[in-house]
């Protein structure tokens, strides 16, 4: 079995203003999915290994993609994916986590855990991916959400798999709790 690549699918915004107010400087997001076959659509097998070994290729890979359209640098990120009808959530776990987030986080410097979500959905469905701080989770400025929809993703046998960034917290955050700038990140939570 091999993982096929169907296509890459690149979002970015940029927001100037929010609530009526103007930003002190642009908000920046980003996020890039990409489309696969999965070979264990409509079965479920143990040994997810290839999807396991795909998980640490498609980290590198998606942030790269995610810095290059983000264009300034990533200071919250989380990852998340879809598996179409055929397939079980579980085949989303097995290329999100257990070597997905060494060379995501080794990118951009980054501490903490990624944020994740996962579900089986059918072709357009939408996935918000949570996302935090890339050195400490509980800087609360920066817990968000960033929503992608691919209108013809994921085929029943496919896997929608996606890394979300952004240069900053949600625009106007004031809700206290540890800031950015006082982050150690050392532990990956303050």
């Amino acid at each position: 079995m091999a993982v096929t690549i169907r296509k890459w699918v690149t979002f970015v915004e940029e927001i100037l203003e929010e609530g009526g107010k103007p930003l002190a400087r642009p908000l920046r997001r980003a996020a890039v999915a990409v489309i696969v076959r999965n070979p264990y659509a409509g079965s479920n097998p143990d040994d997810l290994t290839e999807l396991i070994d795909l998980g640490e290729y498609l980290g590198d890979e998606l942030m790269r993609r995610c810095q290059e359209a983000l264009g300034t640098p990533v200071e919250a990120y989380g990852k998340g994916g879809i598996v179409g009808e055929r397939g079980e959530v579980e085949h989303i776990a097995a290329v999100l986590h257990p070597k997905f987030g060494a060379p995501t986080r080794g990118r951009v410097g980054g501490v903490s855990i990624l944020p994740s979500v996962k579900k089986r959905a059918a072709m357009g469905a939408s996935l918000d991916i949570p996302v935090h701080h890339i050195k400490a989770m509980l800087v609360r400025s920066h817990f968000d959400a960033i929503e992608i929809r691919v209108p013809d993703a994921p085929a029943a046998d496919e896997l929608l798999l996606a890394l979300a960034v952004s240069d900053g917290g949600r625009p106007h955050a004031r809700v206290g709790g540890l800031r950015a700038e006082d982050a150690v990140g050392e532990d990956g939570l303050r």
